[in-house]
């Protein structure tokens, strides 16, 4: 039982998956952050872009 747990202890292969996912939230919480600031300018742009192709005749 011991060794067991030692060996569990000391197995590296479970940090990798931990650190792979600590990254991933980060990286999610910035996208969060970014488009929290930049939703409003972003919405804008999109809503320019459909007008402007909206008044575009249909070939």
């Amino acid at each position: 039982m011991m060794t067991l747990l030692k060996r569990l202890f000391y197995e590296e292969d479970g940090q990798s998956m931990v650190e792979y996912g600590l990254i991933l939230a980060l990286v999610a919480v910035a996208v969060v952050v970014v488009l929290g600031t930049m939703g409003g300018s972003i919405k804008k742009l999109f809503q320019d872009t459909t007008t402007e192709l909206e008044k575009r005749p249909t070939p």
